[in-house]
């Protein structure tokens, strides 16, 4: 879809927050010049004969990776390319500098704003099937336990088989299970490899359960299209599948193998997450046994996050309060020597953002200097300085993506509930500030903020005391607790301000 086709208040959002609507005209005239690169007369490694797929959420075009698996001996060779964008987009081009004005394809319910232009994105340089297209592969030996024996790197020519999407693998695995033969994409050449994600997905869940890893399974808040909502449009809560799951468990072994490549030659990007901090893990604790979650004293704090079910709704709450514990996830640059406080604590691992460049600006330097070492040269001071500058640019594009997302979120509450006023909505209380009480609403989806200064009367700022652990808060003689269950009243749906007012009745 084009911004042509957007709607009118998405649009107003991104034009708010200065997210360009389309690229200059000399971008998308040297886009199409770009496009017609041939990677067959460029002498890459000929590897088309490998039938690797695609595997993404239903209509996607920017494609990434493709995967290939096979039994070897005992364990698996897995290979996983990455697209090269780098081999239509030149250092110094116009294309490169606006990318670097984005740093990440933005994502809205109506349009995609793309880092690269969609010539390139969505076409010359995306994985789409029966066509020759540059990539990087990471090559694979694993174990029978799914662990990493060898990881190589090629610069190759792949052309993928299909392009799947993960409610068809599910169906067909689920089928495949049931009655052999019977899944739907049965016939093909590649669909053993498709049972052996799912074997090998599965086994790297054991293992990073084993690193101690977590995965905080908070199903997030969208915008998606829906025919009979709000100019096409609903709120809804989207959870992982499994087959995103296992998908994604290949991603982050490919991510591991790229650190550690980088670490042994000591120069490199790292994508890093703080560990827990231990006074707010006890915050957790305490926050638990306020909720009468059961946490045993010798139980391990990612023990006990991925025994937490998001569809109970304490433990829900607990999810949202465990995604305050560590600090937020930041790029470390490094070189002639291993960076300290370097692991990502969700990961359980060094970790490396490799495998959406397509989308993300970061991942292209990053496997332009993991060939660069896989030639055993030397990254020049160029690359060196690229590296240096990236940090900040995929913080301030990080920024806008929440704001971004906040915002058509916000949009869609207010509009959705417009209409409504008088009415009264059950809600659970999932978080307590200073400032107010964060709520969910159940039915429709909504997760917001009561501010206490919309409270009539508003409490005087020495009649507000939040308790140490975070699970009181005391508004003059009124009290609300994490878990409490909660009437709310909608006062007035501001669309405009894209805000909702609640009385709390009850």
């Amino acid at each position: 879809m084009t911004n042509a086709n957007a709607l009118p208040e998405f649009q107003h959002i991104r034009d708010a927050l200065d997210i360009p609507r389309d690229f200059a005209p000399e971008v998308l005239a040297e886009a199409e010049a770009v496009a017609h690169r041939d990677p067959l007369s460029a002498g890459l490694s000929d590897w088309q004969g490998i039938p690797f797929v695609t595997i993404d959420p239903p209509g996607s075009r920017d494609l990434d990776q493709a995967f290939f698996a096979k039994r070897e001996s005992e364990g698996y060779v897995v290979q996983y390319a990455i697209d090269d964008i780098g081999f239509f987009v030149d250092r110094g081009s116009l294309i490169e500098q606006a990318a670097w004005q984005r740093g990440l394809t933005l994502y809205s319910p109506d349009i995609r704003t793309p880092l690269y232009p969609p010539l390139l994105s969505e076409e010359a340089a995306s994985l789409l099937p029966d066509v020759a297209r540059p990539a990087i592969v990471f090559t694979f030996t694993l174990n029978s336990q799914a662990e990493v024996e060898s990881c190589t790197l090629t610069h190759a020519v792949i052309r993928s088989r299909a392009k799947l999407a993960y409610p068809e693998v599910m169906d067909h695995l689920d089928a495949e299970r049931t009655v052999p033969g019977s899944g739907s994409l049965a016939e093909h050449e590649w669909s053993d490899a498709l049972a052996l994600m799912e074997e090998i997905g599965r086994k790297r869940e054991q293992l990073e359960i084993k690193r101690g890893g977590i995965n905080l399974r908070i199903p997030s808040q969208q915008v998606e299209r829906w025919s009979t909502a709000i100019h096409g449009y609903r709120l809804a809560f989207e959870e992982a599948s499994a087959v995103e799951g296992w998908n994604a468990q290949i991603s982050l072994m490919t991510g591991m193998a790229a650190a550690q490549l980088m670490l042994k030659d000591k120069v490199g990007l790292l994508r890093s997450l703080y560990p827990p901090r231990p006074e707010r893990v006890e915050m957790l604790r305490l926050t638990a046994l306020a909720l009468q979650v059961p946490w045993p004293e010798n139980r391990a704090y990612d023990d006990f996050i991925r025994s937490l079910d998001p569809k109970q709704p304490m433990h829900a709450v607990m999810l949202h309060q465990a995604a305050k514990v560590t600090g937020g996830a930041r790029y470390v640059v490094f070189e002639n020597e291993k960076p300290v406080n370097s692991l990502h604590s969700a990961i359980a691992s060094h970790y490396a953002h490799v495998t959406a460049p397509l989308r993300r600006l970061a991942d292209r330097y990053v496997l332009d200097l993991l060939l660069h070492l896989a030639e055993g040269k030397t990254p020049s001071a160029e690359m060196m300085e690229t590296l240096r500058k990236l940090p900040l640019v995929m913080s301030d594009a990080d920024r806008l993506s929440r704001q971004l997302e906040s915002a058509i979120v916000d949009y869609a509450e207010a509009r959705l509930m417009e209409g409504h006023e008088g009415k009264l909505f059950s809600a659970i209380v999932i978080g307590l500030r200073q400032e107010g009480i964060i709520v969910q609403i159940t039915d429709p989806p909504i997760r917001t903020l009561i501010p206490l200064a919309s409270l009539s009367p508003p409490p005087p700022e020495s009649q507000v005391q939040l308790s140490p652990d975070g699970a009181m808060l005391t508004v003059a003689e009124k009290q609300f607790s994490l878990g409490q269950s909660l009437e709310l009243r909608l006062i007035a749906a501001n669309t405009s301000a894209r805000s909702l007012s609640f009385s709390i009745e009850s």
